[in-house]
């Protein structure tokens, strides 16, 4: 029997195949009512209206706005897109729900390589960062620094909390937004030389999220690191985006910094946060970063992880690529 109480979920206006809206539509299939927040009240709002969640339009940056959407609510996701007041809105939220008194999880969704940011590397001498982060950079980007804090004010909160730490999703920008305009000329050109990554689909990660809400109490105060099922060069994946867009792609490998310069900036000038965090990525896997893997999503979904041509496949704005290139 579903839970009576309205579930909410921020973060639930973003694109569609995105953790939170898909989460949405996970829920409500399984009879869970939904609050879905969101900042404006637009065509996708009004979309998740049909779908039958309740939407709340509000700010995450105003505490009267999270106090008033976690009424009734005893379970929450809480995510956020990239944002230099991230830490801001978490410990707001934090802190509205500790005011609450009766949360049963708090599901956070923490988008960093889980295996170089621990106290002790952060806090190491400038070169013995640089070397853990494979040597062209020394720092981790603001938003990387502001999910690891949120972790931290999640577990001073002494709030009943669920990490949910995934490394790198198919569903990037980088893959699937700024890498896009060559693929047309059957070109995957990205700075990561030969280096491997394992990433991730949202749509486990969605499933994951959606059984912890539905059943908490096994996983309370765990932190669990997830990758894709494989590790792949870009090699690899450009067959993967031939797959998908039924034409051979090649992968390019491109300097570091001149990619940055050619893709990064010209698409995101005005955003400089945003654009910060993903040239920090860049440096960092094209350094040999993000090299690791896991199977904590096997084990908890009970079933093989989704891959990333799978992922592609369901993305809409590789489908609409797909559809222009035939």
């Amino acid at each position: 029997m579903a839970d009576r109480n309205p579930i909410l979920i921020t973060g639930a206006a973003g694109a569609i195949g995105g953790v939170s809206r898909t989460m949405v539509a996970m829920l409500l299939a399984q009879g869970h009512p939904v609050r879905a927040f969101v900042r404006r009240d637009d065509e996708r709002a009004e979309s998740l209206r049909q779908a039958g969640a309740e939407v709340f339009v509000g700010d995450l940056l105003n505490i009267a706005d999270v106090t008033t959407a976690l009424r009734g609510v005893k379970r929450l996701f809480f995510s956020m897109s990239l944002s230099p007041y991230y830490t801001d809105a978490v410990g707001l939220m934090v802190e509205a729900a500790r005011a609450k008194g009766d949360i049963e999880v708090f599901v956070n969704m923490s988008e960093y390589e889980q295996s170089f940011m621990t106290f002790e590397t952060m806090t190491a001498p400038e070169e013995e960062r640089r070397a853990s982060l494979g040597g062209l950079v020394a720092n981790w980007s603001p938003q990387q620094r502001a999910h690891w804090v949120a972790e931290r004010m999640l577990e001073w909160s002494g709030l009943p909390t669920v990490n949910i730490r995934a490394a790198f999703f198919v569903e990037n920008p980088i893959l699937t937004w700024v890498a896009l305009g060559s693929l047309a000329d059957g070109e995957l050109r990205l700075p990561f030389g030969d280096h491997r990554l394992a990433p991730v689909a949202g749509y486990d990660v969605a499933e994951l999220c959606v059984r912890i809400l539905a059943d908490p109490e096994p996983h309370i105060s765990k932190y669990y690191a997830l990758t894709g099922p494989e590790l792949k060069d870009m090699h690899g994946v450009a067959e993967d985006f031939g797959a998908v867009l039924g034409r051979s792609v090649t992968y390019v490998p491109e300097d570091i910094e001149t990619w940055n310069k050619t893709y990064i900036d010209p698409a995101l000038g005005q955003y400089p946060h945003t654009a910060e965090h993903l040239k920090t990525l860049t440096r960092i896997i094209g350094a040999g970063g993000y090299g690791s893997i896991t199977h904590q999503l096997e084990t908890l979904l009970g079933r093989p992880s989704k891959t990333v041509r799978w992922a592609l496949q369901n993305h809409p704005r590789i489908q609409q690529l797909a559809t222009a290139i035939q």
